[in-house]
């Protein structure tokens, strides 16, 4: 895969083209992020005032919006330090909780391609990094921020998401049709997939997921 940020790599295609365009507001935009138009104790007093709510970190969304894929993406970017937001993309429970199939995450999950160089995270970064193979498709844009496809996000769960809340993870990814990423689609990728580090046990998860939800816990 071609680095996210040289000129020659194509550019990821955006999944919510809608969502590069927000409404135009009185106060100029819906997401307010601490350090730009506001102070962090600005905000905070909004927060308490019912005008804004907190998306994630350091940013805020008007109350009278609603948040979407786009919103927490760029609401996640901004915990990335600036120089690295070119060279990564949101993966692992940080892009489930983009595509609004997870709770929002402790810290912010970043991937980026083994094969090339990036710049490492300061000390007491928000994000952890991950160096992993990345193909041709497994990355999109929203809201104008990298972020793994729902493919790969779910992917990315099987094998290395928490026990705790794994299987709800993709449960809630496959029954989202607006990601079209079916479990049968999941399950059949790790099948086919070669060297896969706990293989047997994504697997057990995909399958788990793909049965009803037991309804009496």
């Amino acid at each position: 895969m071609a680095p996210l940020h040289t000129p020659s790599a194509a550019a990821p295609p955006e999944r919510y083209p809608g969502a590069l365009h927000p409404p135009v507001t009185s106060t100029g935009g819906v997401l307010f992020h601490a350090g730009d138009i506001f102070g962090a104790a600005e905000l905070q007093a909004m927060r308490l005032e019912g005008l804004v709510r907190l998306v994630f970190g350091g940013s805020y969304l008007r109350s009278d919006v609603r948040e979407n894929p786009a919103i927490r993406s760029q609401a996640a970017a901004r915990s990335i330090p600036q120089s690295v937001r070119p060279r990564v993309a949101l993966g692992r429970s940080c892009a489930a909780w983009v595509y609004g199939c997870a709770a929002p995450p402790a810290v912010v999950s970043l991937v980026t391609d083994h094969r090339r160089r990036t710049t490492a995270l300061p000390p007491f970064s928000a994000a952890v990094m991950h160096q992993v193979a990345l193909g041709p498709f497994d990355v999109n844009r929203v809201g104008g921020v990298a972020v793994t496809t729902p493919l790969r996000t779910a992917l990315d769960i099987a094998v290395h998401g928490e026990d705790r809340d794994a299987v709800d993870i993709l449960r809630a990814i496959g029954r989202d049709r607006d990601l079209g990423c079916p479990l049968r689609l999941v399950e059949a990728a790790l099948v086919n997939a070669s060297r896969v580090p706990g293989k047997t046990r994504a697997l057990s998860r995909v399958r788990t997921a793909r049965r009803p939800a037991d309804r009496t816990r």
